[in-house]
Order: C-alpha cells, then structure tokens, then sequence
C-alpha cells in the first residue's frame, strides 16, 4: 500500500497564475488613482504650502515652485510619464523598455518620499500642522493616494516554499517572514528590457551628449543646494529616481550606447566636467570639485591596487601624502629645508617618482602575504608613515617635514605664465583660483584613466585579473605573481603621488594629520576603499562616482555633526545587503553575487 502526501501550503498563499497586486484594488482602479495622483501632486507644487517663509526655500507663493516643491514636481512629472507609458499610449513605449509598473512604483515612492519628508519637516520646524496651507495637504494625500495605486498594480508573486509539519513556530515565522520579504522584492522587480533598436551614429551621439548634459544639470544642482532640508530632498528623489530609470530599462539602454562609442563617451564626460566651473557664479563650489577630483584621482589608483589586482591596501592614503609632501619641499614653501622652488613639472615627476620608490619599498617585502596579512601590513605602514612625519621635526628626528606643523605657505603653481593663484576672465567668466586647479586635476584625471584603461587592457591588465580571480591558478599558467603584483602596486602608488603634488598647492599645507586612516574627513584610507567598493571595483567611472559622493555628501551634511560617521557606515551596510557589487560594477563581478543573471556574450578584459 502506499500513502500520498502533499505539501501543506501556506496560511495566505495565493496562486501565482493570477498576479494581483500589494493593495486589494483592481487593476483599471489602482492605474487610474497612480496617474491621477501624480497629476494632482504635481498640480499641488504651484501652490502654496506654508503661510510664513520661514522654512527654508520659501514655499509661500502661488504659480511658481520653489525649494522642494521644483523636486516633487520633477518626481510627479516622471511618475505621471511612467502611468501614461504603462497604459500604452503611443509613443512613450520607448520610455519603458523593460516595463512600466516597476518604474511607476520606484516614482511615486520617490514622490511620496519627498512630499512627506517636506511636510513633516514644515510642520516640525514651524510647530505643527496649522503652519500647512491647502496645497501642503493636497500634495501629502495625492502623493499618498498615487504611491497606493501604484502598489495595486499587479504582480507575479512569488511561490511559497512548502512548510515542513515538525517546525517550531519560531522556524514557521522566519518562514513566513522571508516568504513577505520575497513579495515585496517581486513588487519593484521588473523585466528584461528589449534590446536597443539601431539607430545611427549620429543620433547615437546625440543621445550621449544629451544624456552627459543631464548628468551635469543634476549634478551642478545638487552640490549648489543652498541648505541642508533641500539636499535631503535632492537625495530622495534623485535615489528613487535613479532606480526608476533603471527598471524601466532606461539606464541599460544608455549603457549600451555609450559602449559602442567608449572614447565619444570619455571625451565627452571630460567636456561635461570642464564645463562645470562656467555654471557657477563664484569659487566656492568649484572648490568642493577641485577636492572630489583630487579624491576621484587617488581612488581610481587604489581601484589598480584593489579592482584589478585583488590586493587590500588599508594605508593607500599615505601614498597621497608621500607625493604631497615630495613637491612641498621642492616647490619654494618658507618651512621646506631645501632652498630649492621646482617648476611643475618637475615637482610632479618627484611627488610621483617619490611614491613609486616607497610603493617598490614597502611592496617588495610585504607583497608575498595574502588577505588579511596583506591588509595589517599596508595599514601599518600608513600609521608609520604619519607618525615619521609628525617626527621629523628637528626634535624627535631631523628637521624635515616641520612636525605636525606641516609643510606651509606653499606657494601657487606658474605655469607658462599662468598664474594659478590669480582670477582670470575667460569668454565673459571669472575664472577663480580653485577653478584653475580644476582644470588642472582635470587633466590629470584624465592622464590616470588613460593609464588605467591602457594597462587594464593590456597584457600585464589580464595578468592582475588572474591574479585577482585564483592567484594559485595564475602562478601554475606561469605568471610571475610577485612581479606582477609589485608593478600594480608601485603603478598605483604613483597615480597617488600624481595626485598629492597638486593637493600640496591646493591646500598651502602638507600637515601629517590629513592622511588618516578614517576620520570624517575624506580623503582617507577608508574613504578611497569605500570610493571604490561603492562605485564598483575593478571600472573606470565606479570609483569616480563613488569618490564624488563620499565627498559631497559629508561636506553637505555637516549638520549631523559626531553623527556623520554613523549615517556612512550605515548608509555602506544598506549598500554591500542590496548592491554588493556597486553603483556600476562590472559585469563580471555582477555575476559573481547575482548568478541568476543572464550571462554575458563577452566579458571584457578588465571589466571597464
């Protein structure tokens, strides 16, 4: 005789033939209220939504939004393209080509998200509610009623994992737990988008230029945020409106482009960023973007050492420090020992060549250890290295780099005449000193990412990628291991103490107490390792990206005080649970911790 059993189902399992959505509303229904919502909130932005100006941004007037309301507006105006495109009306098909409902719920959230925050915040500083005029309470109810749309849309659920009749209850929990858990992560999955139809070159490029010029307008936006409630905001909606993009296909299809025109896409991002200073009215900014590329530049050397070569360098930053204080004492600073005032190119050629000798010397007999010994030997090294320059100040050592006062008044760089220091009028714009230097480390950026994408394709590039991916297997198809690792790390090195002789003329000061290995501060060793696991190891834009963010967004939330830190590594730990492999990893290494994925017809060689 023999006994059939079943699997018990799940309490409140539905069947996965018939997708219904998060919130019990027909389909028709929940599209229409997503769709009128978003016209409502974005109706509601021309309004008024506080009586006093009080609140930041002054959200007094009629007819014309401002502060926050210009970022729901944005967020209400994407959402609503999003419903229209998921009804099908014609010509806004291209707008989704992996989907319209995942995108819509990623923009309604984005608008929910940022309209509430600036009504709870309106209410919280001015003391309560009674501070709301009619358009602060329409925008907070038709965000909500559009975001609740949005989740009525239906879905494929996933399939519940039959229970086991021996559980323990607690088991039976985490059962039903992680089977909730896996329902919300279908609501905001979306498709596969189609591949992107063929069209010329021309409007290829186009579309590259447009896309460059997007990125610039959100970014000269965001870092010239005026204060803190409207940066949160920018955040919000530019995070959510970022994922929006990506489910809908948008940013796999822009991807796509730029690859068949790589070199277009490099120039013109380099365009892009110069023409950056010309978009702002004083110095002041530029001088948040002379720093990002100065930390963009060490990164992208640390991403040879880390992405390409798998070695984990914990005292990267003293490299930086190294070139910095090389070229303070060859570049005329009063405090240097040396009576000697170097042109700059040759200041260069010793900040770079000084860190390269120090890269070789600490590389050779360290670079035969593995993981985490690798890692204590290098943070070490950047603790020796502040230390010995805090104590060469003629006292506790030889009088070399004055003690913890530093290298000072280092004086402004003179190239062919052209003064660094100095304001200069350039088409109808004052160009300012911290401008200058943007142009400056704009071009050695662009010096690094030449060198970082020659070698990474070259033949010793695929010798560090085997190194990184099975060391063992490198050295049994003949790879000198050693040899390899050492000319990664001495390259690295280098680009670091390319970087460090224009911070030396940025900051006048070399001081021991700027090359930490983590403080709030960037740039630090920490920072530059989080640059490049936040952006994407082993690219050319990861760490560039990562290194802008970590960058701009400590210098724009100062108001948290001792609690930056504590959003940073809060903000990481969200990050390596739901992207693991970064902002924009390569595809190789989105394989490895998404082996669902679909498997590429070509993996590049250095996965940039």
């Amino acid at each position: 005789m023999t006994t059939q059993t079943t699997a018990p189902q799940t309490p409140g399992a539905r069947k996965t033939d018939a997708p219904s959505g998060l919130l019990p509303l027909p389909e028709k229904a929940a599209r229409a209220l997503a769709l009128g919502g978003s016209v409502l909130t974005a109706a509601s932005t021309f309004l008024a939504w506080t009586w006093t100006a009080d609140f930041p941004g002054d959200l007094t007037f009629y007819g014309y939004p401002g502060g926050l309301q210009v970022l729901v507006l944005v967020g209400a105006l994407l959402a609503t393209v999003f419903a229209l495109a998921s009804y099908g009306v014609r010509g806004l098909g291209w707008l989704v080509p992996a989907g319209g409902d995942a995108a819509l719920r990623f923009a309604t959230l984005a608008t929910f998200a940022t309209s509430w925050y600036t009504v709870l915040a309106i209410s919280i500083d001015l003391g309560g509610l009674v501070n709301l005029e009619p358009g602060g309470f329409l925008v907070a109810v038709a965000s909500l009623a559009a975001f609740a749309g949005a989740l009525a849309l239906p879905f494929q659920r996933p399939e519940p994992d039959p229970i086991d009749p021996d559980d323990t209850g607690w088991e039976k929990f985490k059962h039903g737990a992680s089977h909730q858990w896996e329902t919300l992560k279908a609501v905001f999955t979306a498709g596969s988008p189609r591949p992107v139809p063929a069209l010329s070159s021309y409007a290829e490029i186009l579309l590259i230029v447009a896309m460059l010029a997007l990125g610039l307008v959100v970014f000269t936006y965001g870092i010239g945020t005026e204060y803190d409630e409207l940066f949160i905001g920018f955040l919000i909606t530019a995070g959510f409106g970022f994922a929006a993009l990506n489910k809908a296909g948008l940013i796999a299809h822009a991807s796509q482009i730029a690859s068949r025109h790589q070199n277009i896409t490099i120039c013109g991002a380099f365009v892009a960023a110069a023409l950056f200073p010309f978009t702002q009215t004083n110095d002041q900014y530029a001088t948040i973007g002379v720093y990002i590329l100065i930390f963009a530049t060490v990164a992208l050397g640390l991403n040879i050492v880390v992405g390409l070569a798998g070695l984990l360098d914990l005292g990267y930053v003293a490299f930086l420090g190294v070139g910095a204080y090389a070229a303070a004492l060859v570049s005329g600073s009063p405090s240097s020992p040396f009576d000697v005032h170097f042109p700059f190119w040759a200041a260069v050629l010793v900040g770079a060549a000084a860190s390269l000798v120090f890269g070789v010397l600490i590389g050779a007999p360290t670079l035969r250890l593995r993981g985490d010994y690798l890692a204590i030997v290098t943070l070490g090294f950047g603790e020796i290295f502040r230390i010995t320059a805090n104590n060469l100040d003629g006292t506790s050592g030889p009088d070399l780099t004055n003690g913890s006062n530093g290298v000072s008044s280092i004086p402004n760089l003179d190239v062919l005449g052209f003064d660094f220091g100095a304001q200069h009028d350039l088409g109808g714009f004052t160009i300012g000193r911290f401008a200058n230097y943007f142009f400056l480390m704009l071009i050695i950026t662009a010096v690094v990412v030449l060198v970082f994408r020659r070698s990474g394709n070259s033949r010793i590039g695929r010798a560090w990628v085997a190194i990184r991916e099975d060391e063992t297997a490198a050295l049994a198809m003949g790879i000198n291991g050693f040899r390899v690792k050492l000319i990664a790390f001495a390259v690295g090195a280098s680009l670091a103490g390319l970087a460090g002789t224009v911070q030396a003329h940025v900051t006048y000061t070399v001081t021991p107490e700027q090359y930490l290995f983590a403080g709030p501060i960037p740039p630090n060793s920490a920072f530059l390792l989080a640059a490049v696991v936040l952006g994407g190891m082993g690219t050319i834009s990861g760490p560039l990206i990562g290194a802008a963010l970590l960058f701009l967004i400590p210098n724009k939330l100062q108001f948290l005080g001792n609690y930056q830190l504590f959003a940073f590594g809060l903000a990481l730990i969200l990050l390596m649970r739901f992207r693991p492999e970064g902002l924009i990893p390569n595809r190789r290494r989105q394989l490895e911790f998404h082996e669902e994925a679909e498997a590429p017809t070509l993996l590049t060689k250095a996965g940039a």
